[in-house]
C-alpha cells in the first residue's frame, strides 16, 4: 500500500515505537554523565540507547512519513524537557535530614546548562535532518534499498549531532584537535551502530506496514522542523 499521507488516526503499533522513542532519549540523556572506556575510546554510556532513537526514528520516517516522526521528535523534546525540569526541582528541594545523598543526587542527575543546551540543539537538528533525508531518498529511490537510505540519513543526522553536540559542549575546554577527534570517534560508532542494526529496521519496517497497511511516500515534501501538522 502507498499513500501519500499518513493514516488520520494514530495505531497501536504507532503508540509504541514512539513510545519507544521518547524512553530511550530520556535514558542515554540520563546516563550520559558516565564516561566508559571501549577498546581505548573514551564514550558517554548513552551510547548503548541513543543511536536505537534514530533506529526507531527511520523507522518512523519510512513508514509512517515525515510529518509524523516529525510530530514523535518534538515529543521527545518535550517529554525530555519535563524530565530536565523535574530533576532540577527535585535536586532543589531540601533533602531530610538523615538522607545522606544528595552530593550523589548532584553529580549523577545535576546539569551544566551548556551541556543540556547542546544536548537539546543537537538531538533537535540531527533527528529532523536524519528523517528529512531518509524521506527524499525514499521518493528518490521510489522505495528500494532501504539499507542504503537509513544508513546514509544516519551519517548525515549523526555527523551534526556530533558536530553540534560536541561543538557546543566543549569549545574551549578541549584542544582542537580533541575535540575533532571526539566528534569523528562518536560519528563513526553511532553510525556502525545502525549499520549493524539493518536487519532489525527491515524486519521492524515490513511488520509495521503489513500491520497497519501504511507506507508514507512524502513527495511533496518540504523541510519544515517548526510544524507539527502532517
Amino acid at each position: 500500500m502507498t499513500q501519500t499521507t499518513a493514516p488520520a488516526r494514530h495505531s497501536n503499533w504507532f503508540v509504541l515505537v514512539a513510545a519507544l522513542f521518547v524512553t530511550c532519549l530520556v535514558v542515554s540523556n540520563i546516563i550520559a554523565v558516565k564516561l566508559i572506556d571501549i577498546a581505548g575510546f573514551i564514550l558517554p554510556a548513552a551510547i548503548i540507547i541513543f543511536p536505537v532513537s534514530y533506529i526507531l526514528g527511520d523507522v518512523l520516517t519510512e513508514v509512517y512519513g515525515y510529518g509524523r516522526a516529525r510530530q514523535v521528535i518534538w515529543l521527545g523534546f518535550l517529554c525530555n524537557l519535563v524530565a530536565v525540569i523535574a530533576i532540577a526541582f527535585g535536586g532543589l528541594l531540601p533533602a531530610a535530614g538523615f538522607w545522606g545523598g544528595q552530593e550523589a543526587y548532584d553529580t549523577i542527575l545535576g546539569t551544566v546548562p551548556r551541556i543540556l543546551a547542546a544536548s537539546f540543539i543537537a538531538y533537535l537538528v540531527g533527528e529532523l535532518v536524519n528523517a528529512w533525508v531518509l524521506a527524499r531518498l525514499k521518493v528518490a529511490m521510489e522505495g528500494r534499498h532501504l539499507w542504503i537510505r537509513t544508513i546514509g540519513s544516519t551519517l548525515v543526522g549523526q555527523l551534526l549531532d556530533s558536530a553540534i553536540f560536541i561543538t557546543i559542549a566543549f569549545a574551549g575546554i578541549m584542544p582542537g584537535e580533541v575535540l575533532v577527534g571526539a566528534v569523528i570517534t562518536q560519528w563513526l560508532v553511532k553510525s556502525a551502530y545502525e549499520a549493524l542494526a539493518t536487519p532489525l529496521t527491515y524486519a521492524a519496517v515490513g511488520f509495521l506496514k503489513r500491520a497497519d497497511d501504511v507506507d508514507v511516500y512524502d513527495r511533496d515534501l518540504r523541510f519544515r522542523p517548526f510544524t507539527l501538522s502532517e
